[in-house]
């Protein structure tokens, strides 16, 4: 099969559980900004920040170093096997060390935040970093059928769970966690056939290597959830109106979801792309593969971009009328651009992943997270959660033309960067003419139209005329 359409079709299969399934993840939104108030929503904002740091801590880059290794070592049932037993090992002991300290924690952390809540989410991020290897191996194995209808059932299991307590019993915001708790078990007993089947032999060497190669993409990995969702926690801290905090956050996390529909293709493109890219390595053509895919990847964000900018007052009716703030088209069309640059920046990634130099993402992504991390504390007093999106979006940007640049002198790539540049010109021609000009919804998708019908005849097959 072409190699493109190979991708297109995996992709497509993994977006049956990631897009279709988030998507009706993203159903609750609508849920919980009718049923909670912003500062509710706004403690359920937080602890997930908490807990997109967690999952990259207890996965320590295993995930990767499992794709890469598979192809390196002869058994790859071993490779599986030492990744489990250590994934199995300092999951256990993340748990027994939260429930123990659990008081504390709570404390630390502040108003708001629950004992409960903290021993909940410590089960959670365990079991989900345990499955995460068997998930991997899915994907290696190209079992996305599999990997698709375990993650689908996943998400039906929350869902049902959080109309059950929230809607029929109108439970507090406990239930929403319950529920994540219940779907993250049900998923772990049905990876057990993976698990089992394992020939449970821990080859210390090789974990020694897979340690090594994995722990540039640890802090990596760190670094780039600070990227991604230290807004959220230092916005409570930094507002320089306490009283109003939560309130803010839950408003600024409730934005966040309505850039969902970029942030889905992204982690759907992710999960096919990378055991593609690695398998694409030795192929002669593997160099043009990964420049049109770089081109196509971007032209799907961009028509993404419009779509959610010029329908944004359709898309704002999801959330409940107490979110429908002033701020809110701005701050939603920052974060989708922030996006687009951070899907980009991960298909520049390969070229540090291939030539086995991960420590090169340790150093971009702390030199975003050290961009994130100051611009937050300048802009946020001045200018809120406005300044948290603009951060993100510099943050991305920064990162990208720097992985570009370096990526040129380790692994040369043939990105069009030109027609890239058009495109991207045009789409933010479109945006600027959308925001100072009065609405009007038929022409604006007139516009859009325009910009597809635009790419396809740059990007439509040349055909040659027969003599």
């Amino acid at each position: 099969m072409n190699p493109l359409k190979k991708l297109a079709s995996q992709t497509a299969v993994y977006g049956l559980s990631s897009v279709i399934g988030r998507f009706l993840n993203y159903l609750l939104v609508p849920l919980y900004t009718r049923y909670f108030l912003p500062s509710e929503y706004g403690v359920v904002t937080e602890i997930y920040a908490y807990v997109a740091f967690l999952v990259i801590v207890l996965t320590y880059g295993f995930e990767t170093a499992f794709f890469r290794f598979s192809k390196k070592e002869n058994d790859v049932k071993v490779v599986y096997s030492t990744a489990l037993i250590s994934l199995l090992i300092s999951s256990t002991l993340f748990v027994l060390l939260v429930f123990l300290s659990s008081d504390s924690i709570s404390n630390l952390m502040g108003y708001g935040i629950e004992t409960k809540y903290i021993e909940w989410f410590a089960i959670i991020v365990a079991l989900d970093a345990i499955s995460s290897i068997s998930f991997a191996s899915l994907r290696e194995q190209n079992k996305a059928i599999r990997f698709a209808s375990i993650s689908l059932l996943n998400i039906f299991v929350n869902i049902g769970f959080n109309l059950y307590f929230i809607v029929y019993k109108e439970f507090g915001i406990e239930y929403i966690f319950l529920s994540n708790l219940i779907s993250s078990v049900v998923t772990i007993l049905l990876l057990l056939p993976e698990m089992l089947k394992s020939v449970w032999v821990f080859d210390k060497k090789l974990w020694n290597k897979m340690r090594v190669y994995a722990l540039p993409l640890l802090i990596a990995g760190l670094a780039g959830i600070t990227n991604e969702t230290i807004d959220r926690i230092l916005l409570k801290h930094l507002l320089p109106n306490p009283e109003i905090s939560a309130t803010e956050l839950g408003l600024y996390g409730a934005f966040y979801k309505l850039s969902i529909l970029m942030t889905l293709f992204i982690q759907t493109f992710r999960f096919a792309a990378e055991p593609f890219f690695f398998a694409q390595a030795n192929n002669k053509n593997s160099k043009t593969v990964y420049a049109d895919v770089m081109k196509y990847f971007t032209i799907i964000m961009a028509v993404i971009f419009l779509g959610v900018t010029i329908f944004y007052d359709i898309i704002k009716g999801f959330l409940g009328s107490e979110y429908h703030d002033e701020r809110g088209f701005l701050v939603v069309s920052i974060l989708l651009l922030a996006n687009l640059f951070l899907g980009i920046y991960y298909n520049l990634s390969i070229w540090y992943k291939l030539t086995e130099k991960t420590k090169y993402g340790a150093y971009l992504s702390l030199f975003g997270a050290i961009i994130t991390l100051i611009l937050n504390f300048i802009l946020i007093p001045k200018i809120g959660f406005v300044g948290s999106a603009w951060a993100t979006l510099i943050c991305y940007f920064s990162m990208t033309v720097a992985s570009y640049y370096i990526g040129k002198k380790h692994l040369p790539i043939p990105y069009q960067v030109e027609r890239i540049g058009l495109y991207l010109f045009n789409m933010l021609g479109i945006y600027f003419f959308i925001y100072f000009v009065p609405e009007n919804i038929f022409f604006n998708s007139l516009l859009l139209l325009g910009f597809i019908i635009f790419v396809y005849l740059l990007e439509k097959p040349k055909t040659t005329q027969k003599s």
